[in-house]
């Protein structure tokens, strides 16, 4: 069974930095394309950042510049580096794995940004 888990989010001031993380078990993790979504209450999900099996990114446009996406096959684990957090980033994240027609997604961290 995949599993995929999330970690690394908290309360951060406006212009501070978190790194999330995204563990995944009971897969090949190389094999899966790898994103990162957020739902910020009362919103839909939306997508923030993806990493291919050929380590290509995309970003959102609200995020480029201030996020990094990454990952780390001989760990299992992707990456999500923020920086210069502002409050309308305030969410919950999650991690999502895709290849084929599988889909898999985490149970989400909280991220709060506030003064």
């Amino acid at each position: 069974q995949v599993q995929l888990v999330e970690s690394g989010g908290g309360l951060v001031q406006p212009g501070g930095s978190l790194r999330l993380s995204c563990t995944v078990s009971g897969s090949l993790f190389s094999i899966y394309f790898m994103g990162w979504y957020r739902q910020a209450p009362g919103k839909q999900r939306e997508l923030v950042a993806t990493i291919s099996t050929t380590y290509v990114t995309s970003y959102a446009a609200s995020v480029k510049e201030r996020f990094a996406i990454s990952r780390d096959n001989a760990k299992n684990t992707m990456y999500l580096q923020m920086n210069s957090l502002k409050p309308e980033d305030t969410a919950v994240y999650y991690c999502n794995a895709q290849k084929y027609d599988m889909d898999y997604w985490g149970k989400g961290t909280l991220v709060s940004v506030s003064a």
